[in-house]
């Protein structure tokens, strides 16, 4: 079972490490040695998008605007609408993919050869609506911020919704670089979109510890060559994570920021 740290005066910090941001800090690490610059990557802007039903999200709940988007769609082709659960099991491989998994198998033209332009529509409009942070985000990255890290989003959502939403939910200011779905051909859970992410930031591979919350998240740190930290809170809850190749689980960004600080 990976350790889980919460906030404590019994915390011992070994394996630590970051939220899908780019963090300078002096960290020690039984199995990474010190990092004198540990950059890290805050590597899922908004988990429903990315991951399925066992994939808890990072920042941003943005499963009802996404079920939206898709609902509306359907209704302009006629469709049958499809229930927030199902399209919470659809994402993580993007838009595109959202949009084919929703559609019926059988389904004919004009559905099928403008079903995602419709709901690139639809999501521009219902962008970032109903998008909710998660418990402690705003705090642990103001937190973060103040002990002076440099933060990051890398994010399989294309450029046109995940820049906007980061405007609209008032965390724009807190990163400085944003590495989308389209930004390069590849998407996570190649390791592509974090090695553009940390040669943005001055960092290398061996000094980061991506932290993120699904599958995709591992494994693209793992193939990057970087250490890997995940939250259990969203979609799957903790054990949609504890059995995922990582070093380390925290409870919430406030977690980390604390851990951060406490270890520095």
């Amino acid at each position: 079972m990976k350790p889980i740290f919460g906030r404590g005066p019994s915390l011992q910090l070994r394996l630590f490490l970051a939220v899908i941001i780019s963090v300078a800090a002096i960290v020690a690490d039984s199995r990474f040695g010190v990092f004198s610059h540990v950059r890290v990557y805050l590597s899922s802007l908004v988990s429903p998008l990315q991951y399925i039903a066992n994939a808890p999200g990072t920042l941003l709940d943005t499963i009802d605007d996404l079920a939206a988007a898709a609902n509306a769609m359907l209704a302009d082709f006629r469709l049958p609408l499809r229930s927030r659960d199902e399209v919470q099991g659809f994402v993580g491989r993007g838009i595109a993919d959202l949009v084919k998994r929703c559609l019926p198998e059988d389904v004919g033209e004009p559905a099928r050869s403008n079903a995602l332009p419709v709901f690139r529509r639809h999501y521009a409009t219902h962008n970032g609506r109903q998008a909710r942070l998660y418990p402690g985000v705003r705090e642990g990255l103001q937190a973060l911020k103040a002990q002076g890290l440099s933060l990051a989003v890398v994010t399989n959502k294309a450029k046109a919704f995940s820049e906007p939403l980061l405007v609209l939910t008032g965390l724009a200011p807190y990163f400085t670089c944003t590495v989308s779905g389209d930004s390069l051909p590849q998407r996570k859970p190649h390791p592509a979109p974090l090695l553009h992410a940390i040669h943005e930031m001055g960092g290398t591979p061996a000094t980061n510890l991506h932290v993120g919350d699904s599958a995709h998240d591992a494994d693209c740190a793992r193939a990057a060559g970087s250490a890997v930290a995940l939250v259990p809170y969203g979609y799957g809850g903790p054990e949609g994570v504890r059995n995922l190749d990582c070093d380390v689980i925290f409870e919430s960004l406030v977690d980390l920021a604390h851990s951060l600080a406490t270890a520095r």
